[in-house]
């Protein structure tokens, strides 16, 4: 019954000449059981609950969905800012993001130049996010999964005015002796100057 009174084990028959009596609906709950379980209700309030109850159901069982972003080694300081701010506006989504960095033929000589290139996107983007395992080798690439923080322990979503500026080389990359080549103060890349012949003076 409505007030989940147990009535015991009845023939079909005299469960719904009960029902009829309380001018409620003979309803089937659990027909696999032995005996089959019903209960004596209002079927349109009862079916109203199922439904509730399934659409409750929906929402806790919601698939995470997960971003990939994809770095290189050498990446230049602007890209890197780029694909973090995307990042982060997915971590305050409540997806993950799946960071993948990939090598290319001789960058595999300097394979920790690109794990520094992860670690520093993984320490950039802390106050969105977090993972929890370290970046793990998976062939010719090192990939990890960052979670976002909880909605409570997460950092604002940043305006656009609020968003991160264009990170230097070394925040990215402060490895001794690495062939990184670092832009100059003029915005132009240092190159080694040959001999150079000048004209005569008039």
């Amino acid at each position: 019954m409505d007030d989940g009174k147990q009535l015991g084990i009845h023939s079909i028959q005299e469960a719904m000449r009960m029902a009829k009596e309380q001018r409620l609906d003979l309803v089937e709950i659990s027909p696999n059981a032995k005996p089959p379980v019903c209960r004596i209700t209002d079927y349109g309030k009862y079916s109203y609950e199922q439904k509730k109850l399934r659409k409750e159901q929906k929402k806790a069982t919601v698939s995470v969905k997960i971003k990939e972003i994809q770095l290189r080694p050498n990446i230049d300081p602007h890209d890197f800012t780029f694909k973090l701010n995307h990042a982060i506006d997915f971590l305050c989504e409540g997806m993950k993001v799946k960071v993948i960095l990939r090598f290319r033929g001789k960058e595999l000589r300097t394979k920790h130049v690109g794990v520094q290139t992860i670690e520093a996107f993984i320490e950039k983007i802390k106050p969105w996010g977090s993972c929890d395992t370290k970046p793990r080798e998976a062939g010719r690439s090192v990939i990890v999964l960052i979670n976002p923080q909880p909605k409570d322990q997460r950092a604002p979503h940043p305006n656009p005015e609020e968003r991160a500026v264009e990170v230097d080389h070394d925040e990215i990359r402060h490895v001794e002796g690495s062939d990184i080549k670092k832009k100059s103060s003029t915005g132009f890349r240092n190159k080694a100057l040959g001999n150079i012949k000048l004209p005569a003076k008039n």
